[in-house]
């Protein structure tokens, strides 16, 4: 009988008596105020605004990547930033946020399993992998395919894309009311340490529409485990991340061999 990978963690929605506020900006966050002005548009909640990760402010999150936003969430594995990956505009946003090379590319998280046969080609798989692998902490990079409906301009020049489903009921409800993908990186600064508080990256609080507070995340710094399923039969681990040894043990179970 097969078996899914053995959760290192379990989050689930934080609970929590009062919202949060950030205010004083600081003179270092002077120069951002035209950037983030925008961000009022639409919302009604001011650039930084911090909720709770529960299910109470799922519309909140929905209106915002609707509204073209980037907002800041908790997920299985670290906290990220996240935005309609339809939307160009929006993902620029997001490389601009986090002084990221356009070259880089975005992963991009959806709500079911069955959700990804939209962005990315699976029919080369065996039948339930993708079941068994996820949701959890494991990004699979798939190819596109002519037939994706992903903006163009995400990740321009790559035939393959990074897909999440986390094992985070929030950031899953927000991409099933959003009816898309979302583009999703980490919280933080390009080349700075991944978040697992929301106080690891105070400083671009102003620069999100709203900043979701999932409390400290339990599962370290370490992010997905990432592996390359473009080419049938065989897989690639392209970085280890926090469950590397579960992954490859469902791996081999489906038959699948290891590109070194």
């Amino acid at each position: 009988m097969l078996l899914k990978p053995k959760r290192l963690f379990k989050v689930s929605f934080m609970s929590s008596s009062a919202q949060r506020h950030f205010v004083g900006v600081g003179a270092q966050f002077v120069s951002m105020a035209q950037s983030t002005k925008t961000l009022h548009i639409g919302l009604g909640l001011t650039p930084g605004t911090i909720l709770t990760s529960s299910d109470d402010h799922v519309k909140e999150a929905i209106d915002a990547i609707t509204a073209g936003k980037v907002i800041a969430v908790p997920t299985d594995t670290l906290y990220g930033f996240s935005c309609d990956a339809c939307s160009a505009e929006a993902v620029n946003r997001i490389y601009e946020i986090k002084g990221r090379k356009l070259t880089s590319p975005l992963a991009i998280c959806v709500a079911d399993v069955p959700d990804i046969s939209r962005f990315a080609i699976v029919d080369h798989l065996p039948i339930g992998l993708l079941d068994q692998l996820l949701p959890g902490p494991v990004t699979v990079v798939l190819k596109r395919g002519n037939s994706s409906v992903l903006e163009k301009s995400l990740n321009p020049g790559l035939e393959s894309i990074g897909v999440r489903v986390p094992d985070f009921d929030f950031i899953r409800a927000v991409a099933r009311g959003s009816r898309s993908a979302l583009a999703l990186t980490s919280a933080n600064v390009s080349g700075s340490q991944s978040s697992v508080s929301i106080r690891d990256f105070e400083e671009l609080w102003p620069q999100c529409a709203l900043v979701y507070d999932g409390g400290i995340l339990p599962s370290g710094r370490a992010g997905s485990t990432v592996v390359d399923l473009v080419q049938p039969g065989l897989y690639k681990i392209l970085r280890d991340g926090s469950a590397r040894e579960e992954t490859t043990a469902i791996l081999h179970t489906f038959g699948l061999k290891e590109v070194m």
